[in-house]
């Protein structure tokens, strides 16, 4: 290579790294970004402490790497050039089989897991009415057919048979529900949650262990509500050459009455939110997503009346569960600390429900409301 070539590629490379740098800093900063699925970092502040601390040099540089020309565009080319050197994960979301991305799920610490079920206990003893505690595993465990060869992913069956056994609550058996279905598609390829389906049997795993009658399939007319579900999976990996998901319903919502608590007070909520069918978070179509409180009446139903303390996947369980309660009050402990105790007896509850997915419950850091 002559001395002027090798200039003009140096020359040509710092013009196109000046380049972005200047396009980049002139181009107006966006807040959120849809492909990710997540905040964008915002300027930093500059002060003695942050320069100190060095956090002002670790803001600056998300600051720079978020709101970089072309963002959405390099980080499928890192995912791309990932998948081509080998790699079976970018991440911490495997490249599984069927088209699948599953999220590695890491094993949590015993004295964690120790210490939330002491919480679960607590409850236990806390109210007159039944108790029943249920995880959900990630399809990290029942889709382990579709990891890479010896992808390491914690032994979630092993640890909740264990956490089971050490409760004072009733169980759910939800493994054996979701694992004598892992043929078919009870999670969605491109997100963590379980699909409608998924919630279909975990909805009967909750109606056995409560001795109530289950639901039959085919007494329900699947309805596509969308094809272009692209879900967390896909927002973390970076993998943007999959076909996207579809997201179905079963249950009508007709004689539902919802009442959501989003920003503290109450509104009229809706079973299903069609306008989240047009933005990436299609998954928040089921209950409007996150909430505080959220409490869901049947007209007519003499059912019994379920307190859930759960998370993200009892939003495509609430449909089911409407068959065989007369009122479901969901409890979400990331941004409602209210006393469950009291929150019980005000509220007449018959049955309270601690459902979580597996990963969930293992980095929850809020389950000490079960104790209040």
């Amino acid at each position: 290579m002559s001395k002027k070539f090798s200039i003009f590629l140096t020359s040509l490379f710092c013009a196109f790294i000046g380049g972005m740098a200047v396009i980049s800093l002139l181009l107006p900063d966006k807040d959120f970004s849809p492909l990710e699925n997540r905040f964008l970092q915002k300027p930093p502040k500059l002060s003695a402490d942050s320069l100190k601390s060095g956090k002002f040099m670790e803001d600056a540089e998300d600051y720079v790497s978020d709101h970089l020309l072309g963002r959405d565009l390099w980080v499928a080319m890192k995912a791309w050039s990932e998948r081509l050197s080998g790699k079976k994960e970018n991440n911490g979301v495997y490249f599984g089989s069927h088209n699948t991305l599953i999220n590695r799920v890491e094993t949590p610490a015993p004295s964690k897991l120790e210490t939330d079920m002491g919480y679960v206990d607590a409850l236990v003893g806390n109210v007159s009415v039944p108790v029943y505690f249920g995880l959900i595993p990630s399809a990290a465990e029942i889709w382990k057919d579709r990891l890479p060869a010896g992808a390491p992913t914690a032994d979630e069956k092993s640890i909740i048979d264990q956490l089971y056994f050490s409760t004072g609550a009733s169980t759910i058996d939800l493994y054996g529900a979701l694992a004598s279905h892992s043929g078919e598609d009870i999670y969605y390829r491109t997100d963590h949650h379980w699909t409608s389906l998924g919630a279909f049997y975990g909805a009967n795993a909750i109606f056995e262990a409560l001795g109530l009658e289950p639901l039959r399939l085919e007494d329900y007319q699947k309805t596509t509500v969308t094809d272009q579900f692209n879900g967390t999976s896909f927002s973390t990996s970076g993998v943007r050459w999959l076909p996207p998901d579809q997201i179905d319903t079963y249950v009508p919502d007709d004689g539902i009455q919802v009442t959501s608590w989003f920003k503290g007070t109450p509104e009229e909520g809706s079973l299903y939110v069609d306008s989240y069918l047009d933005v990436k978070d299609k998954y928040s179509y089921f209950l409007g997503g996150r909430q505080p409180l959220c409490v869901v009446e049947k007209a007519g139903s003499t059912g019994p009346k379920a307190l859930i303390i759960r998370d993200s996947y009892s939003d495509s369980l609430t449909p089911f569960l409407t068959e065989r309660f007369s009122e479901i009050h969901l409890i979400d402990p990331r941004d409602n600390l209210s006393s469950i105790k009291n929150y019980v007896e005000q509220n007449n509850i018959d049955t309270v429900l601690v459902l979580y997915s597996f990963a969930n419950f293992a980095t929850d850091s809020n389950l000490f409301v079960l104790s209040r």
